[in-house]
């Protein structure tokens, strides 16, 4: 009965740790190229700001951070560093900084979505010409189905 028992028990954490890699991994799997560099490079060279993401915000923890550049331009913002893995990043614009889930979740009617990130390294998303980067501060990647921060760059 013991050995039954330390099986079942077994098998409950190998599927646990499966799953969990699963979710892990899957984002990593499925995402599509990133942009070249020489396009981020573009943006870079026109950009109005600039800001770094850091690891070390306050809700940052070891599966949810971000480090690296960040470029904002009047048409796109780009960005080259390095994400933790996840599903459903989504880039925000804050008037005010954020680096705390519940600032985010306060300030988040305040805030215009920039669009959905999907590569962990580099990226380029296009600004809809009735965003005004000025009339904000803050830049954001949010992961929007699980509630959590990632990473945030003040960038004026």
């Amino acid at each position: 009965m013991k050995r039954i028992i330390g099986l079942i028990f077994t098998h409950i954490i190998a599927v646990g740790i499966g799953f969990a890699l699963g979710i892990y991994a899957l984002p990593i799997l499925i995402a599509p190229d990133a942009p070249p560099v020489s396009t981020i490079q573009s943006v870079e060279a026109k950009a109005q700001f600039t800001a770094t993401f850091d690891k070390e915000r306050q809700d940052s923890d070891f599966l949810h951070w971000g480090e690296g550049k960040v470029a904002l331009a009047a048409d796109s913002i780009s960005f080259i560093g390095e994400l933790a893995p996840g599903p459903d990043y989504k880039l925000y614009l804050s008037p005010e900084f954020v680096e705390t889930e519940a600032d985010f979740n306060r300030l988040k009617s305040s805030m215009v979505r920039i669009g959905d990130i999907k590569t962990f390294d580099q990226f380029m998303l296009p600004l809809d010409e009735s965003v005004e980067i000025a009339q904000y501060n803050t830049v954001i990647v949010w992961c929007e189905t699980f509630g959590q921060f990632i990473t945030s760059a003040q960038y004026q």
